[in-house]
């Protein structure tokens, strides 16, 4: 399954450079004797240092782990840019790492950046601009190859043991207690501390912001913060949910994806047991527990800052909302943003602020500055292409758990949605269609239609907010022995909003291009300039869960059911947060196959719901009394509008073929 070719950055001297207010003051800061940075007023560091003159090397880090079988401990190439004042000032420097599968395979970043070297080995450029912009800050940054990919021995192993310990490992060499080569099978060491402080922060999109997740979750220490970016907390839940396969049920073949050409003649072993130890039956199993970095939350000591797409169907939005809940469960120091686009990534999105907020963010936590960032809002949330509004704690302390339940309307699969139960002996019906899924159902929310159930309030007289995660609890009795069982929540209304389902998902690159560092003639600063890509919409989903029937008695293994059989069981929805106009109505509906997202079961069942055995808990700011007052009243419903509805749900399987795919 090929990545969509892009064009690769090009070093351009001529291209646009934004300047922060100020910024020529920071361009001409003092620097002492010693190569230390001057003290800055507002607890800053400061571009003091040359990009062009800085130290750029390999090193080779000993895992202690022989994933390929070939009788010797792996080793993983660290690829390093640290700036040279300090070194010959003998001035130790914070690290900033990204450990990715990507970096020669299919590329980082909107541009599908990979590592180049030249002739000698030596790297040359660095995907990302963090190499530009934080090394003549005073940061080195370090780019880990995992086990298995471009010049790193072993075998990637999809989020496993190998994948944390390849990037774990780099860290405790940075600290001084793992051992460090400077070629790949040589036995001359190198060592990092006698230039590295030993703190860490650890940052990346996707497969390399889980990467950060698993290795906060071992405890390490030095490891000072991560920034996971639309990143995966438990790959059970990439391929599976509640053990209904999602799209590619299987992670055995993005290890062939990414591994180098030299790993796959030797990893075929590798690969075989990742395939027999995740089934597509959905079973839980341990090789799911050893990639499930959720109940090791409490080993996290690391400050987390989450930045996650709350329209990301690649990585789904219940990745970071169950991390988050776990990582608030014991306390961990943390912060989040959380966009309206699909699978993008912040520099991508929000340009200016995400620099800044970086900047800050890092100079806090490895550098020691009191800058403030730690007082701040705690989240910021898009409501709107390019608004933004912030929240000191998420979800909001007033959020409570409320209950909604759906009832019959005028016509059958067209009902109701509020606080009173259904009477006894109400039902719905719905039969499984694979070729439809969330969109076609909400676009019909009003009327009979075979494939979907539908339960709606009435419109509403004030702003409602839904902040945090859902859960909708089920009677339903099936027809035939499978069942898989679908749940969205939809603001009905018109909307502008950022076009999740189009190329990019929600963002549009443009030509000209801006720069964010310094460059050199084989790693340029500047980047491709992107705007939020909108649709007008009559309706927007704002979360989602799916499940399979079968799992109604036991979570980690399905069974076959009986036809004429009432099963209950909870679907869990993803995090949200998400306000429902006045005027707008909130809907529930419950389906069969989420087309695009969702494989079909084997059978095609018709399913009863019980609805007076039916619910769904929701999160809402101000809890029944503010549910209560919305649904007071009457108001005219808004008047649709005119604009092309979205066309497609997510990401195809072409279009986004692995998790931390470029975009």
């Amino acid at each position: 399954m090929p990545i969509p070719v892009r064009r690769t950055r090009r070093a351009r001297l001529s291209c646009r450079t934004l300047v922060a207010a100020g910024a020529a003051a920071l361009m001409t800061a003092l620097v002492s004797p010693t190569g230390a940075q001057a003290a800055s007023p507002v607890g800053e560091s400061r571009p003091v240092h040359s990009y062009a003159d800085a130290i750029r090397e390999s090193v080779w880090v000993d895992t202690g782990l022989d994933g390929d079988g070939d009788g010797r401990t792996d080793r993983v190439a660290a690829d390093i840019v640290r700036p040279r004042e300090p070194a010959a000032a003998a001035r130790k420097i914070p690290v900033i790492m990204d450990a990715s599968p990507y970096y020669a395979c299919c590329g980082r970043g909107n541009e599908s950046q990979k590592k180049t070297y030249d002739a000698a080995g030596n790297p040359v450029q660095f995907p990302l601009f963090y190499d530009n912009y934080f090394v003549p800050r005073g940061y080195a940054f370090v780019a880990v190859d995992l086990a298995g990919t471009n010049r790193s021995d072993g075998c990637d192993d999809v989020g496993g043991r190998s994948d944390v310990q390849s990037a774990k490992a780099v860290v405790d060499w940075l600290n001084g207690r793992a051992r460090g080569y400077t070629t790949r099978t040589g036995s001359d060491r190198a060592r990092a501390t006698t230039w590295s402080t030993g703190k860490v922060g650890m940052i990346g999109k996707s497969w390399d912001g889980t990467v950060a997740n698993g290795v906060a979750a071992t405890g390490v220490e030095g490891l000072e913060t991560i920034v996971p970016i639309g990143a995966i907390s438990s790959w059970y839940d990439y391929f599976h949910s509640q053990g209904a396969p999602l799209y590619d049920a299987n992670p055995s073949w993005l290890s062939d994806y990414v591994d180098s050409p030299a790993a796959k003649a030797r990893c075929g072993a590798v690969q075989d047991r990742i395939a027999a130890g995740t089934p597509y039956s959905g079973d839980w199993t341990p090789a799911w527990s050893e990639r499930n970095h959720v109940p090791d939350a409490g080993k996290v000591k690391a400050s987390v800052f989450v930045v996650h797409g709350q329209q990301d169907l690649n990585v789904r939005a219940h990745h970071f909302g169950q991390w988050w809940d776990a990582l608030a469960a014991h306390g961990v120091e943390r912060k989040i943003w959380l966009s309206q686009t699909g699978h993008v990534d912040p520099f991508d999105f929000r340009r200016a602020d995400w620099v800044r907020t970086l900047h800050r963010w890092f100079d806090h936590y490895l550098l020691g500055h009191d800058n403030g960032i730690d007082r701040e809002p705690m989240a910021d949330i898009e409501r709107a292409p390019d608004r933004w509004t912030t929240d000191r704690a998420w979800p909001p302390r007033a959020t409570e758990p409320t209950t909604l339940r759906p009832g019959t309307g005028t016509a059958p699969g067209v009902g109701t949605l509020g606080r009173t139960p259904a009477a006894s002996g109400a039902t719905a019906t719905f039969t499984d269609d694979p070729g439809l899924g969330e969109l076609d159902w909400a676009a019909r929310i009003d009327e009979s239609t075979p494939a979907k159930a539908g339960f709606a309030t009435r419109p509403l007289a004030r702003d409602l907010r839904l902040s945090g995660p859902s859960t909708v609890t089920v009677t339903a009795t099936p027809t035939t022995t499978t069942a898989h069982l679908t749940a969205v929540l939809v603001d009905l209304g018109p909307d502008t909003i950022r076009d999740y389902t189009a190329a990019g998902e929600g963002i549009t690159t443009l030509t000209e291009r801006s720069c964010w560092g310094a460059s050199t003639s084989g790693d340029s600063a500047c980047f491709k300039e992107t705007e939020a890509r909108t649709a007008d919409v009559d309706f927007t989903v704002v979360s989602r869960g799916w499940a399979d029937l079968g799992t109604w008695a036991n979570p980690g293994k399905g069974r076959p059911l009986t036809p004429g059989r009432a099963y209950t069981m909870t679907l869990n929805l993803a995090a949200t947060d998400h306000v429902v106009p006045a005027g707008h109505r909130l809907a529930l509906i419950v389906g069969g196959t989420d087309k695009d997202l969702l494989d079909p079961p084997s059978t095609r069942p018709t399913i009863t719901l019980d609805l007076a055995r039916t619910s769904a808990k929701l999160p809402l700011v101000g809890g029944v009394d503010a549910f209560a007052r919305a649904t007071a009243g009457t108001v005219d419903a808004r008047p649709a509008r005119t604009g092309q509805p979205l066309t497609g749900v997510g990401p195809s399987r072409s279009d986004i073929p692995v998790p931390g795919e470029a975009r």
